[in-house]
């Protein structure tokens, strides 16, 4: 069956990643170690074949893939459907002031319920629906190619999830950090994993944050 390849990256770090402040939509800038794991990113895919780079266009995630871009000369494609969970009124909060703010909500975040979205925010359901649709729909277009999808956290654990059956509700147990290097396979039954959590590219550890 024909498939596309699939590389997906996490933004750089920010400096709401180093406060565990909840960004969501909010659209927070790359700190300067975020702009260094972006430049090392696009130095790991240098000599990738890449069809194109689909990318949220929040600047954290879009400044990543730019520098994926530039280095590889692939066309760039800005989609609002990578952009993170929208986390409503938990955006700009750190854990802490979350956990004391609204304490009922938080634990209902930290279950993961499936069906409830934070006050003004979005379900799991709703991103699961959101990053399928639009991994399909941007794969499609490439069988037999290779696509890179930069996004955030939330994405990410997504997108691991759809490609290994874990479920919605499942504790994570992998990990999501900046600028790290996924490989996925898409065919028309869905998505496969076949790599995960590379860094080999960055020096130091990234910060591994789930939503972001």
């Amino acid at each position: 069956m024909l498939a596309t390849r699939i590389i997906a990256i996490r933004h750089g770090e920010t400096a709401w990643n180093v406060d565990t402040r909840l960004q969501g939509h909010l659209d927070i800038a790359l700190n300067p170690k975020g702009l260094w794991q972006a430049e090392q990113a696009a130095r790991a895919l240098a000599d990738e074949p890449i069809a194109a780079i689909y990318a949220s266009d929040l600047l954290r995630a879009w400044h990543t893939a730019r520098a994926i871009a530039q280095t590889t000369a692939a066309p760039l494609v800005a989609s609002q459907n990578l952009r993170e969970r929208c986390f409503g009124s938990f955006e700009g909060m750190t854990y802490a002031e979350l956990e004391s703010h609204w304490p009922l909500e938080a634990q209902r975040w930290r279950l993961r319920e499936t069906d409830w979205a934070p006050p003004g925010g979005e379900t799991l359901l709703a991103l699961r629906a959101r990053i399928s649709g639009a991994v399909d729909a941007f794969a499609a277009q490439h069988v037999g190619g290779q696509i890179v999808l930069v996004a955030h956290g939330g994405v990410m654990d997504v997108l691991y999830r759809l490609a290994t059956g874990q479920e919605l509700h499942a504790p994570r147990t992998w990990q999501l950090g900046n600028a790290a290097i996924n490989r996925l396979l898409w065919t028309a039954n869905g998505l496969t994993l076949v790599g995960w959590g590379d860094t080999r590219h960055l020096e130091e550890a990234t910060l591994d944050e789930g939503s972001a």
